[in-house]
């Protein structure tokens, strides 16, 4: 597929890839992920970026060796994190001369008489060269996250819609979608395309992901279906390597694509 033709690319960055399994930083990696993700905004490209990472980040400088089950800790760790999250990226993306701008969202925010609000902002953003770092309101949002359906895929997905994007691309700590758990089965094999998301195609996926985050298979697949019923071609990769940004629009073929509907 010829992705370097999508003008409009919505990047989705999960918490398995901005941090270490202890939830502290991966500082080269992020480093990797920025510099790229600049380059691509260089070369003519429109990027958004849908961030994880508070509540892990915020786990971090708090010193909590795990990630907290009450709610109101949970605020608390989103709110410290997201500080550093946009510190994170305001200081990285300077050093490419591109600015950023934060945007904190729930799902009462997209709620049908407010959507046009922030389809309004993110189109002035992009419009004066400015990457959009979007993320749940997770100090908030606080019914998300008692029932752990909090989760960025499918906000990412959602922000591709309303941003008429061309392409989603959700990095993880996966390759792609596998015909069969790649984690109990070696010989599982990766599904390059998904022409259409069928039963067949829900059954592959699994629980949650990390313990850092809350996302998993199952997000993943339910945000391919809301972005290519919107016409968004969906890509699953793995985020560990951050120059396989740089090897999807160069070769054309990486982790899972999931077609958009015509």
């Amino acid at each position: 597929m010829d992705f370097k033709s999508k003008k409009r690319i919505v990047v989705k960055l999960g918490t398995s890839t901005l941090t270490h399994r202890t939830g502290r930083l991966n500082i080269r990696r992020v480093e990797g992920l920025v510099k790229n993700l600049a380059d691509l905004q260089n070369a003519g490209h429109e990027v958004i970026l849908v961030s994880s990472g508070s509540i892990g980040l915020g786990m971090a400088k708090l010193g909590l060796p795990e990630r907290p089950k009450d709610t109101p800790t949970k605020q608390c760790c989103a709110a410290v994190g997201q500080c550093e999250l946009m510190y994170l990226y305001d200081k990285l993306f300077a050093d490419y001369s591109i600015n950023v701008a934060q945007m904190l969202l729930t799902k009462y925010v997209l709620l049908e008489d407010r959507r046009q609000n922030v389809q309004n902002a993110l189109e002035t953003i992009v419009a004066h060269g400015v990457i959009p770092i979007v993320n749940e309101n997770d100090t908030v949002a606080i019914d998300e996250l008692e029932l752990e359906v909090g989760e960025n895929d499918s906000l990412a997905a959602t922000v591709a819609s309303l941003a008429h994007a061309d392409l989603l691309i959700i990095m993880s700590d996966i390759d792609g979608l596998y015909d069969s758990d790649p984690r109990q089965n070696p010989d599982a094999k990766l599904i390059p395309v998904v022409e259409e998301i069928t039963d067949k195609i829900r059954e592959l996926a699994g629980g949650a992901g990390t313990s850092l985050g809350t996302g998993g298979m199952k997000t993943k697949i339910n945000a391919a279906e809301i972005a290519t019923e919107n016409g968004i071609d969906m890509v699953i990769m793995n985020g560990k390597n951050p120059d396989n940004l740089y090897w999807l629009f160069e070769e054309g073929r990486l982790g899972t694509t999931f077609k958009a509907k015509k």
